[in-house]
């Protein structure tokens, strides 16, 4: 019996993978399955292996007793005596018991038992080893199908392939050589069960981290990764080193590591953008391959905003049946409206989107008017700084200030403020000098002699005075009248 034992714990544990003190375990609760099922009981049942844990015994554990009610448990003096000649009324004795002797019953029993604990070591064993995994590629091959899910063959366990985790590009026959991410691991009546996914975004991230080294030692990073499986996949990075060029790297030289990204999702396009913390720039470069001309921000807190592009390439940015804009809208987190540069020009908008609709389709050469602090010139870039840092970089936003407000400015030096003085007065001449339809020099140097005298466009809030007809920033026209403060 020992040999064939011994051979029995080898082949559980080289060839279902088993553990060995699990094995030595399930043998014990089989045996003791058999007692109870020919005894009633197994609590007086002992299982005991010898020390090289090749041999089995079972012993039935009796008390000895002067007059035996319960045979199971109990045994009498005179037969105790029989087998150990120094024991007395009340001791314990272990009298082996001759497997053999197990009815047919009781062995079917066992071995439902010994089944049953094999399955569930199996699960649990398979189950410690997958759960970590999950996130992971792996690798199988076609078994079957079934109602549209796959059955995969992972080796040590069967994976399923639903419907709705595939491709609508992909096609598989049998023994095909399936690559898929497994999204979960879980136990079932039937046994352990691996959830495998093509159509998930961590699939692509997990095939660039194969493909593209610096995505794996992370100096390249993933933002987000949106996909309509089988037809477009969008993928924002960026670097956290200057000398690397995120979408370079991804890219690969002549377009060799795309090209293998794109092989493995069975030709599905993928498009590889930068992402910026800028929101205006992120939305430009989410409607790639379309170029953009702008980008207006209707609402900030709703987070709307308007893309505008060229009349050529208005189909391009929305995409077939409006998917690139759609995945546009999933990866920036915005809801984002395309026009073409006719259809914003008729849009009824606020004044500050009328503002940034005559700078979007005015000519750079025509209009040399600078709105940013920073081109001011002879701006030096520490003022620029300490401005920009309390959120202040377009030139109509330093003039709505108060000489109080401007020097309440975190960080902001009264030398500083000084020049920032003089370069404002250079600068409104300029503009005054620019716009002599809407403004005269008389406006300018009341301005600058009684600020008492200078107002608020009700529309934009710019600063304008009371011989003004229209706003020189919106353009709205303006009318001044006086109440009797009596």
């Amino acid at each position: 019996m020992s040999a064939e034992m011994a051979e029995a714990i080898r082949q559980l544990v080289q060839e279902k993978g088993i553990d060995e003190d699990l094995v030595f375990r399930m043998i014990e609760d089989t045996l003791k399955a058999a007692y109870k099922r020919k005894y009633g009981t197994n609590d007086n049942a002992v299982v005991t292996f010898n020390d090289a844990h090749t041999d089995v015994s079972i012993y039935s554990r009796k008390t000895i007793v002067d007059g035996v009610y319960n045979p199971v448990i109990e045994i009498e003096l005179e037969e105790a005596l029989d087998l150990d000649p120094e024991c007395e009324i009340g001791d314990e004795l272990l009298i082996e018991v001759d497997p053999r002797e197990f009815d047919r019953i009781s062995v079917q029993s066992a071995k439902q038992t010994a089944h049953q604990s094999i399955r569930d070591i199996q699960k649990d064993s398979l189950y410690s080893e997958y759960k970590d995994k999950v996130g992971e590629i792996i690798i199988g091959y076609y078994q079957r199908e079934r109602n549209g899910n796959i059955f995969v063959d992972l080796g040590k366990v069967e994976g399923i392939f639903p419907k709705k985790f595939q491709s609508p590009r992909e096609t598989y026959r049998q023994n095909d050589r399936i690559k898929a991410l497994i999204t979960e691991v879980k136990k079932t009546t039937s046994g352990l069960q691996i959830v495998l996914s093509r159509s998930d975004p961590d699939f692509v991230r997990r095939i660039l981290e194969l493909e593209v080294p610096e995505i794996y030692d992370k100096t390249v990073e993933i933002h987000k990764i949106v996909r309509e499986p089988g037809y477009r996949t969008k993928v924002a990075v960026f670097s956290h080193r200057e000398d690397v060029d995120p979408v370079g790297a991804c890219v690969g030289l002549k377009g060799v590591r795309i090209q293998a990204v794109i092989r493995e999702l069975e030709g599905e396009k993928i498009d590889i953008l930068k992402y910026d913390e800028n929101p205006n720039i992120f939305i430009k470069n989410a409607l790639s391959p379309a170029e953009v001309l702008d980008v207006v921000v209707l609402d900030p807190d709703k987070r709307s905003a308007l893309a505008v592009v060229s009349e050529s390439q208005f189909s391009l940015a929305i995409g077939k049946q409006g998917l690139n804009v759609r995945l546009a809208n999933r990866l920036a987190d915005w809801s984002i409206d395309v026009k073409t540069e006719e259809q914003f020009a008729q849009m009824d908008l606020s004044a500050d989107s009328r503002k940034a609709v005559n700078d979007l389709f005015s000519d750079p050469e025509e209009n040399e008017e600078i709105s940013r602090i920073d081109e001011l010139p002879g701006m030096t870039e520490d003022i620029a700084s300490v401005l920009k840092l309390n959120n202040i970089e377009l030139i109509e936003d330093l003039l709505s200030l108060s000489e109080d407000q401007l020097a309440s400015l975190e960080g902001i030096l009264p030398e500083q403020i000084e020049i920032l003085s003089t370069l404002l007065k250079e600068s409104v001449e300029i503009v005054e000098e620019e716009q002599e339809e809407t403004a005269s020099e008389d406006s300018v140097e009341s301005y600058e002699e009684q600020e008492s005298e200078v107002y608020e466009c009700p529309e934009c809030g710019s600063p304008i005075t009371i011989d003004m007809t229209t706003c020189p920033s919106c353009g709205i026209g303006l009318s001044f009248e006086f109440e009797d403060e009596e």
